[in-house]
């Protein structure tokens, strides 16, 4: 009798166990769709290695969320939705606002009506397309992004506010569908971001948090742009540990915040006398080709010799005879950004954006290491 129980005792526990690990969701790979460009070619998309499509931009004009090109928009949403076929779990969510569309932010959440207006607006896009929820890419609150964005200090509480009105909203939409509409939010991959948002307040209405750990600037040499340590080769001042350290120090659970990964890099143009390329001076930076461009085209060619900075977990490249400086994400860092993500049991990664991967390079090693 004693060992049956002792049988039935185990087979328990392992029973149990075993829900706990079929429960614990995979982590999400988010990937942002550039609508802003155009018709969106979504045959091209492939649908079973992303768990979500952020649909960017939606803009936002007079207090409202609103579809610029109506016939654009409209036609990319009916294709996107499609691709549920393909993979019926798929989240389908429009971002609004992003770096050209986040100057009507802090007007649009200034007052209670402003809010309702606003929030009531996107959830209805959600209504009308059959979406799946909202992200929102205000860069920044109470701080320039783009020369000439409105930003005032009311702004950081605002910012939770406009997020409590939206889950308002977006709750309504739940019980009319009987399915749960995702919120989430794409913010700064930098410490200070942190001072002026509530993020340990803001998270409570949020489903997950985009870190945006690429587009790292340094004025005057050239560095990583998309790191994920600091750098021992010249004094770094931002990188993705350090980011998610301090969210989570702030208040937001790590389940919830997901790393940004960089599909494209980011060109330097030093100084007469660079010798190393990382940590030169620098005479001018643009964005770069995307990473299918970088790697079959520049990686150990045309001049171009390839660097890992083992310490950042972060490639570059340099060109001594041109004098060019990149710095990018690859099948390496991108790995190495998967490996923390699981040991900081984080929400998974995001990505800017598809089209500057077309063969998938990067989003294949995310599948093999996520899912």
């Amino acid at each position: 009798m004693r060992t049956i129980l002792t049988t039935c005792f185990v087979a328990l526990i392992i029973s149990v166990l075993s829900m706990k690990v079929a429960d614990k969701p995979k982590p999400v790979i988010i990937g942002y769709i550039g609508g802003y460009k155009g018709l969106v070619k979504a045959d091209r998309i492939n649908a079973e290695k992303l768990t979500h499509i952020n649909y960017a931009f939606v803009n936002v004009q007079n207090n409202r969320a609103v579809l610029t090109n109506l016939r654009t928009d409209s036609t990319n949403f009916r294709n996107l939705v499609l691709l549920k076929k393909k993979n019926p779990d798929l989240k389908i969510l429009i971002s609004i606002g992003g770096w050209s569309w986040s100057e009507n932010f802090s007007d649009a959440v200034l007052t209670d009506t402003s809010r309702q207006a606003f929030a009531a607006s996107a959830a209805g896009i959600i209504r009308k397309y059959q979406l799946d929820g909202v992200d929102i890419d205000w860069e920044y609150p109470d701080m320039q992004g783009e020369q000439g964005n409105i930003h005032r200090p009311e702004d950081k509480q605002n910012f939770t506010l406009m997020f409590e009105a939206l889950r308002k909203e977006l709750d309504v939409l739940e019980k009319e569908t009987g399915k749960h509409k995702l919120l989430t939010t794409a913010v700064g991959g930098f410490e200070s971001f942190l001072d002026h948002s509530e993020m340990g307040k803001a998270q409570q209405y949020l489903d997950y948090i985009n870190l945006m750990t690429y587009d790292y600037y340094y004025s005057s040499i050239a560095g990583h742009h998309t790191n994920l340590y600091a750098s021992k080769l010249y004094k770094s001042s931002n990188d993705a540990d350090k980011a998610i350290r301090s969210y989570i120090a702030a208040g937001v659970p790590a389940g919830k915040l997901v790393m940004g990964v960089a599909f494209y890099g980011k060109t330097s143009k030093l100084k007469e006398g660079a010798q190393k390329g990382i940590g030169d001076a620098m005479l001018s930076h643009s964005f770069g080709k995307g990473y299918t461009f970088i790697k079959d085209s520049l990686v150990n060619k045309k001049g171009f010799t390839a660097y890992r900075d083992k310490a950042a977990k972060a490639p570059y490249l340099f060109n001594a005879s041109t004098l060019q400086f990149m710095t990018y994400d690859d099948e390496w860092s991108v790995k190495n950004k998967c490996k923390y993500v699981l040991k900081h049991r984080m929400g998974g990664v995001m990505f800017w954006e598809y089209d500057s991967d077309p063969k998938e390079y990067l989003l294949d090693v995310m599948n093999d290491k996520l899912r």
